[in-house]
């Protein structure tokens, strides 16, 4: 990967634990970067090597998830010409292997529709209660399981998150938000976390995490390897389907070598403000990031960059 950071949310502008929404522009829905290829080629990947765990659908969800497929059939080609062709009702993706007649017929509809871009897709419903997970296409998850949170309402399934699970503040107001959300007014947040690697495909269940009070694993030994971290962001959207009601979370991840704000000319103040950011992480929100142990080497590492 050689281009700088697309989105730089630990600047300060999106800090963690926070809701953050802002107006959505249609026109920047869906984000396509030298990546594209790539992450198209990992998407197949994923799902022939775990399908099982990365799709999930309600029945009943297939019109929704036929909705959201028209939407993109219907956006990216204006969008993005030099990608995207329509052929009658098929979507011709440039460098990319087209599925036969037969294999998209069988492929459920949300499941056609993430072979089409970058961003994973989740589909929540309104129930009786609250906003819950109806289907999702997720080859891309950070640090969770798309079948343990399936079915789930909005509270259950931030159960993890400090602050947001049922009976917090957050929650009501997640759930209040996407009573709230309007066909013309889409929204949009970030979210950001760090990890040793670059792979994509990251999930970790509910029971893989560990208590502070067993001690989190070191994944970087010393500041050299602390610099060599990849910074994992996270470009969410929330978007009111004007047919079904239901509402359509994207995910799109942007996966940057820690190295690469060197290369900013705002590196001094982009990298500070990283280190502020971690420094000002409590225990058990360190815990949830997986930073307990590594938190103090990133910090020295990214006062590094800003003095270089």
């Amino acid at each position: 990967m050689t281009q700088l950071p697309i989105h730089t949310p630990y600047d300060g502008s999106s800090k963690l634990f926070q809701i953050g929404l802002k107006q959505l522009d249609l026109t920047t829905w869906i984000e396509i970067d030298e990546t594209f290829d790539f992450q198209l080629a990992e998407k197949r990947r994923i799902y022939a090597a775990h399908a099982r765990d990365v799709f999930v659908a309600e029945p009943g969800t297939e019109e929704a998830q036929a909705e959201v497929l028209a939407l993109l059939t219907e956006h990216l080609p204006t969008r993005f010409p030099e990608r995207y062709r329509q052929d009658g009702n098929r979507l011709i993706v440039a460098g990319q292997p087209e599925l036969d007649g037969l294999e998209a017929q069988e492929l459920p509809p949300l499941q056609q529709a993430s072979l089409l871009v970058q961003e994973d897709l989740i589909l929540m419903r309104r129930g009786e209660e609250s906003w819950r997970l109806a289907a999702g296409a997720l080859c891309f998850p950070s640090s969770w399981r798309l079948t343990e949170k399936f079915g789930k309402a909005m509270s259950e399934i931030h159960v993890p998150v400090p602050g947001f699970g049922p009976g917090t503040r957050n929650a009501g107001l997640i759930d209040r938000m996407f009573g709230r959300l309007q066909i013309a007014q889409p929204v949009e947040r970030f979210n950001w976390s760090i990890q040793a690697g670059d792979a994509l495909y990251h999930p970790l269940s509910n029971d893989e995490r560990i208590d502070r009070a067993t001690g989190r694993p070191v994944r970087f030994p010393d500041v050299e390897a602390a610099a060599r971290a990849f910074i994992r962001v996270e470009r969410q959207t929330l978007r009111k389907l004007p047919v079904s009601g239901d509402i359509l979370f994207t995910i799109r991840i942007h996966l940057d070598p820690m190295g690469l704000l060197k290369s900013r000319p705002d590196r001094a103040t982009l990298a500070a403000s990283f280190a502020e950011q971690l420094l000002a992480l409590d225990g058990e929100q360190l815990d949830y990031k997986g930073l307990t142990a590594d938190r103090d080497r990133l910090v020295e590492a990214l006062r590094g960059i800003a003095a270089a």
